[in-house]
């Protein structure tokens, strides 16, 4: 299984971003996805999940601001970012719960990251 996320660059403050991620491999089903960040001496926080049936969660600090969707055909999760501002630079890493025909366990997986920086 493997993720790959898309779609970091760089943005001044009050633009967006989209992020795209993923799935792809040996897949039975997947079910919750979610976006996490990781700012440099920090540690990875989680920035917005979603489950298999759309249900959504977001951290405080994006709430109004970003916006997480998926598409469950494509295996994809996407992550819209508005109003960007510089604290939102990070490196965006994109999670998914993926079901394995080998053992029909869900089991986590992470993508590589992407790089956001916002300048002010």
């Amino acid at each position: 299984v493997q993720l790959q996320a898309s779609g970091g660059g760089l943005a001044q403050s009050g633009r967006s971003l989209r992020l795209s991620c993923a799935v792809s491999g040996s897949i039975v089903s997947i079910n919750g996805m979610g976006w996490y960040r990781q700012a440099p001496g920090k540690q990875r926080d989680w920035v917005a999940t979603i489950t298999r049936d759309g249900i959504t969660n977001y951290n405080d600090f994006v709430k109004g601001r970003f916006t997480i969707s998926r598409n469950n055909a494509e295996n994809t999760v996407y992550l819209q970012m508005e109003n960007l501002k510089p604290e939102d630079t990070a490196v965006y890493y994109c999670n998914a719960e993926v079901v394995s025909p080998m053992t029909f366990a869900a089991m986590d997986y992470w993508g590589k990251g992407t790089q956001v920086t916002v300048s002010s």
